[in-house]
């Protein structure tokens, strides 16, 4: 699994913001951010007939006592806390209360435990219904080209058109090239990405496909809400016109991609251009109407012009029986641009390329050749790009061994619409296809379960909060698969921590909760620097915490900041407190799925099974052996999880159905060991007590290398894994035998150079017992070469 992947938007822009920032009206400094009460609660709301759990900030070693007040002040609801301990994620001692046994819808609802209050929340639905609605209203807002009028969002939000051309704007309708290419294109339209004026291709992209695929899923999941995304439930001028309102705003992105295609007959015809944004940086705040930097565009990418064919493919099928007119042209640019793409398959943004506009780097794009693949064989039924589909090392869900889905990792797309939309596949492959949805969305409710705060996330990064609700969204889509009902219970976990059970008991949604964000990254939503301007509307994602505090704002508040709690409501700490369309279409999609399964529902279970018991292990060459006593469960125990460690952290390494397991494949070292129960309903007892054992041997750091892809002139390795098998922490380094005449051509998650046929790949950051990290490159070779790196070593 990709587990860290950096936002690059501003990644060689830093030097150019400090400019910047010398003009801003400097916000007020700010103490360290205020945890708000020790009892953490989603603020908005827990859905009727599911868990309902707080997190409470203790150090106490023994249970606490919690009550639950409805908004008279009466006790409704009593009981204990279970001791969690210490949170790595967040720093903070913890225990949990679980109230899940009280169903009663309501509002002001507020939980106590050893005298500490929660913020108030409600018992109800209504507010994902509200949800759904007001992060599609996002995009409205983004509208670039086209007035935002006060009848759709009130007089505080209306603004006149921006960048058509109209003083002091240069406009977006006759863009010059950065780097000359000898004509003008109209790229007016589309949505603003995010806090900036620029619109990307690679964002774009993304943000429309998951607008109608949230349309597009009610075709095809039974039960699905339909009538919920038609026609007149968004305040938009298309509104009425017998077209669902999510789809008449998806098509603004889609229309967008079709100009940012350059033309026949002039050089890279069909390709698509990276970006448009302004020659420098403005600084804030900036109406998009008052910005007057010239408008270029960036030079053509590999993944821009594969997300328009993606996009525009998907577009091509929905829109079929809409208007047939467009669904034409969406198809003929869809088909000239995958095209295009199979000519210039390493057409790269440039990393250098960061004034006025983020740089969107992407330098692996087998990801985005399967999404396409699979978009146009969908809707073609084509046998060309059906062999491009089942061809691709990512098929029938392969690429969720890497990531879920972001703007730069976009295979769980393609295999989204395999799973959904009808398509020829032999059933096999869909099912393997789902089964990889259910399988990657067990690895993301483990990655919850071993957090206080729970949340489907491997790390804390630009957009930890796009990330987490775009795991919910894959748990989401294994529920539609499987019907399971622990992958529908993760799903609104998720959301419990978007809307305020995090460390700072704050909900990352605006207007959404007592402690909500309200002070994004914005040019136009700018309070905190000019009163005369609005704070953000309801409904938008902040981006959330990320440990590389790339802002100075943030550098100065949060250093030393533990994962969850590196976060900062400030207009100007544009790290972790940004808006975008990427974020905000994975809100939009996940509150609709959520406000659709929200009915009052039966109550689920939510007893835990009882802790195994007398585990033992013994060690054997490279082997370990484990035993325990089975636990029991009121409604059957389904299986065990076994938990590893040899530093600091349990992780789950197996499950077994009976009583025993063994470990093999050890390297010399001391480890320690847990089990724990699991029952159908994804419940899982308390860890067991621990058993150390010692298996004798020797000791270092492993690695394993994979060729993902290859062609004539290159190929793709990924991932390179690398495991430290010692008993303390290392930074790895890893040596490879370069074939002669090849050279690498880029490189992530790891700083590789080359010297003559050596090239070395470092860590860039500490690799724990027992973890493991993983890397990969591209590289060149000659034509006809098929040689490959050989005799990869680590040391650490």
């Amino acid at each position: 699994m990709r587990t860290h992947q950096q936002r690059p938007r501003w990644a060689a822009v830093t030097a150019a913001l400090a400019l910047v920032a010398a003009a801003l009206t400097p916000s007020t400094a700010l103490a360290a951010p205020d945890p708000g009460p020790a009892v953490k609660v989603n603020q908005v709301a827990y859905v009727p007939g599911l868990p309902k759990q707080a997190t409470v900030v203790s150090g106490s070693g023994s249970p606490l006592a919690w009550t639950l007040r409805n908004a008279s002040g009466a006790t409704v609801a009593s009981g204990r806390t279970s001791v969690r301990g210490l949170d790595p994620s967040s720093g903070d001692s913890a225990h949990v209360a679980d109230f899940s046994s009280f169903d009663t819808p309501g509002t002001g609802y507020v939980l106590s435990v050893a005298g500490a209050d929660s913020n108030p929340f409600d018992i109800s639905a209504d507010p994902l219904k509200r949800l759904r609605y007001d992060s599609l209203a996002f995009f409205y807002h983004q509208r670039s080209g086209t007035p935002i009028q006060a009848q759709y969002v009130g007089d505080r939000y209306a603004r006149p058109a921006g960048h058509l051309n109209v003083s002091p704007n240069r406009g977006d309708k006759g863009v010059a090239c950065r780097v000359s290419c000898g004509y003008t294109s109209d790229v007016s339209g589309g949505w603003y990405d995010a806090g900036d004026h620029g619109k990307y291709g690679v964002d774009t992209g993304i943000a429309a496909w998951q607008l109608v695929n949230e349309y597009e899923r009610t075709l095809y999941v039974s039960g699905a809400d339909r009538a919920a995304l038609g026609d007149g439930k968004l305040a938009i001028p298309e509104r009425g016109n017998g077209v669902p309102d999510v789809l008449d705003e998806a098509r603004w992105g889609v229309e967008f991609l079709m100009r940012m295609q350059v033309p026949e007959g002039r050089a890279d015809a069909g390709m698509v251009r990276h970006k448009v944004s302004d020659e420098n940086w403005t600084g804030l705040p900036m109406r998009p109407d008052q910005d007057p930097q010239p408008r270029l565009l960036s030079a053509v990418t590999t993944a821009s012009t594969l997300n328009l064919a993606a996009a525009a493919a998907q577009a091509a099928r929905v829109w079929k029986g809409i208007d047939a007119d467009f669904a034409s042209r969406a198809l003929s640019a869809a088909q000239r641009a995958y095209a295009a793409a199979k000519a210039n398959p390493t057409r790269y943004a440039d990393p250098d390329d960061g004034n006025g506009g983020g740089t969107y780097v992407d330098n692996n794009v087998t990801d985005e050749f399967y999404w396409a693949a699979a978009e146009l064989f969908t809707t073609t039924g084509s046998s060309t790009y059906r062999a491009d589909v089942t061809g691709s090392p990512l098929f029938r869900g392969r690429g969720f061994e890497q990531g879920g889905f972001d703007w730069w990792w976009t295979a769980g797309l393609g295999d989204a619409t395999l799973a959904l939309v009808p398509n020829g596949l032999p059933a096999a492959d869909v099912a393997a296809t789902r089964a990889a949805f259910a399988a990657y969305g067990d690895r993301l409710l483990d990655l919850a379960a071993a957090q206080a705060y729970p949340a489907p996330a491997s790390g804390y990064y630009w957009g930890s909060n796009g990330v987490v609700a775009n795991g919910a969204n894959v748990l989401a889509l294994a529920h539609d698969f499987t019907g399971q009902a622990k992958y529908r219970a993760g799903v609104y976990q998720a959301l419990d921590y978007l809307f305020g059970r995090n460390p700072f008991n704050h909900s990352y949604v605006t207007g959404y909760g007592e402690r909500a964000t309200r002070n994004s990254h914005h040019r136009f939503w700018a309070n905190q620097l000019d009163a005369s301007l609005p704070n953000p509307p309801a409904g938008l994602l902040a981006g959330g915490p990320n440990t590389d505090l790339q802002d100075p704002v943030a550098q100065q508040q949060l250093a030393g900041c533990k994962p969850q709690k590196c976060y900062l409501d400030d207009i100007n700490a544009w790290s972790v407190n940004e808006v975008a369309l990427n974020w905000n279409a994975a809100l939009a999609w996940l509150s609709a799925w959520a406000a659709e399964k929200a009915g009052a529902g039966t109550p689920v279970d939510t007893t835990a099974p009882s802790t195994p018991s007398g585990l033992s292990a013994s060690a054997a060459g490279g082997s370990v052996s484990l035993s325990w006593g089975a636990s029991t469960d009121d409604v059957g125990v389904t299986g065990y999880d076994v938990l590893r460690a040899t530093g600091g952290s349990f992780t789950r390494v197996a499950t077994a159905s009976g009583t025993t397991y063994t470990d093999s494949g050890l390297a010399a070292g001391t480890y320690r060991y847990q089990v724990r129960a699991r029952d159908a309903a994804g419940n899982t007892s308390p860890a067991s007590p621990e058993v150390s054992v010692t298996v004798q041997g020797g000791a270092g750091c492993g690695v394993v290398a994979t060729t993902q892809t290859q062609w004539g002139t290159g190929y793709v390795v990924q991932p390179v894994r690398v495991t430290n098998t010692g008993a303390s922490a290392i930074t790895w380094t890893v040596t490879f035998g370069l074939p002669s005449g090849h050279s690498i051509t880029g490189s992530w998650n790891a700083a590789v150079t080359v010297s003559g046929q050596t090239a070395t790949a470092r860590a860039t950051r500490p690799l724990a017992p027992g973890a493991t990290a993983e890397f990969g490159f591209q590289a060149a070779r000659p034509n006809g070469s098929t040689a490959l790196p050989a005799d990869y070593t680590c040391a650490g």
